[in-house]
């Protein structure tokens, strides 16, 4: 049975011209996750994670981007509603992969 493991990182929020909003794993932490898990990652770098931003969870996955070299974590309007989060918030997240 795969036991989680927890990271936890701040990043700037950010938006990409398509209206989805990230927050890009530090570089660093994002080799340590694919040198341990990329076994596990589906399509296109999909990794299952599970994250949480301030008192919200939820179930969610990591994408890796090879153009930045780190894994991305979307973050779905309603987080961002009910964290009140906007684009160039400086967010504090746990992510459990």
């Amino acid at each position: 049975m795969h036991h989680p493991i927890q990271y936890a990182f701040s990043a700037p929020m950010w938006q990409h011209p398509g209206g989805w909003c990230f927050l890009s794993l530090p570089p660093e932490m994002a080799a340590e996750i694919r040198e341990a898990l990329k076994w596990q990652e589906e399509g296109w770098g999909r990794l299952k994670a599970r994250a949480r931003i301030g008192s919200t969870d939820w179930d969610t996955a990591i994408w890796f981007d090879t153009r930045l070299s780190t894994y991305l974590l979307p973050v779905k309007a309603s987080i961002r509603k009910k964290e009140n989060l906007k684009p160039g918030d400086v967010v504090a997240v746990c992510i459990f992969v």
